[in-house]
């Protein structure tokens, strides 16, 4: 059975380009990042509420007031790492800051294991595993160096911004092992992705609501409901793909371990990415995919698979 949880959690990760191309659809259309991933946590909330009634799991939230009350907050993790990529990605440019997200990835993914932190089962430090880590970051920074160019240039006297970023990526893991915590405390998997997804989204709302307080510059344009009915109709899939990454990467997490997860999804966003930016997939700008980043793939995708097979 854990064995599903290799190629679902390769396929969780190839969703992130996915749910990359849609949320960039969807911040045109509304002319605002915060509102557009408000909008697709919204989405998402209401999907994992659907399966849920379907599932008929639904009245596991009757526990929630039974819980502790921190094992119900893993969604302003998402909210976190939304506000992050909007500060960062202008600042140090989308492959570095994607790059240090990784490193932050794996590095948390690496002390949970370890340490067995926030009751994640610890495993014990073997050469396949710190071997598989380090081959990770070094895809990762390959991959970086493959695009960006010089990487003592892109983060030159930018230490506070690389420090943000590794944080954001640390807290995905981290997400996913609070949310396996709730899935223990409800037994419903589906449920849980619905609570997680609705805090997010009231994070996210709340972000939203200062940034247009504190704002300055005209008002939104009244054509923004035009432009969302004039979005195609896959600018709406960022909600449903985000939904289930989520929900795979928590279910994930105590069956195969959190480097392992994280690793696998990282391995399906970088492979997803290459096909998006070599085929300009989701109205994307076509990029050309250098030597150096397949590389960099390949030699995560190697470490991936000395973390979870070796």
């Amino acid at each position: 059975m854990d064995t599903l949880f290799i190629p679902a959690s390769l396929v969780a990760g190839g969703l992130l380009a996915v749910q990359a191309g849609a949320n960039a659809q969807l911040s045109k259309a509304t002319g605002s990042p915060f509102a557009a991933t408000t909008l697709q946590l919204s989405v998402g909330t209401l999907a994992l509420l659907a399966v849920a009634l379907g599932t008929g799991t639904l009245t596991a939230l009757a526990g929630l007031p039974g819980v502790p009350w921190w094992h119900a907050v893993g969604g302003t993790a998402s909210a976190f790492y939304v506000v992050s990529t909007i500060l960062l990605f202008p600042r140090l440019g989308a492959v570095v800051a994607v790059g240090l997200f990784i490193a932050g990835q794996m590095l948390a993914s690496f002390a949970l294991d370890t340490f067995g932190l926030l009751g994640v089962a610890p495993k014990a430090l073997t050469p396949a595993m710190a071997g598989g880590t380090l081959a990770v970051l070094l895809g990762a920074a390959a991959i970086v160096a493959g695009q960006a160019g010089s990487l003592r240039q892109a983060l030159a006297g930018k230490a506070g911004w690389i420090v943000l970023a590794l944080l954001a990526g640390a807290v995905l893991p981290v997400q996913g092992v609070v949310n396996g915590l709730l899935r223990q405390d409800l037994g419903a998997p589906f449920a849980v992705g619905a609570v997680s997804f609705f805090v997010a989204t009231l994070a996210m709302a709340l972000v939203l609501l200062l940034a247009r307080l504190f704002r300055r510059g005209p008002a939104a344009p009244a054509t923004q409901g035009t432009a969302l009915r004039g979005m195609p109709w896959w600018g709406w899939l960022g909600g449903f793909a985000g939904a289930a990454y989520v929900t795979t990467v928590f279910t994930a997490i105590p069956a195969i371990g959190a480097a392992a997860a994280v690793g696998l999804t990282v391995a399906g966003q970088q492979v997803a990415s290459v096909f998006v930016d070599r085929y300009g997939w989701f109205r994307l700008p076509q990029r050309a995919v250098s030597g150096l980043r397949m590389a960099g793939v390949a030699v995560l995708l190697l470490g991936v698979a000395a973390i979870k097979l070796l």
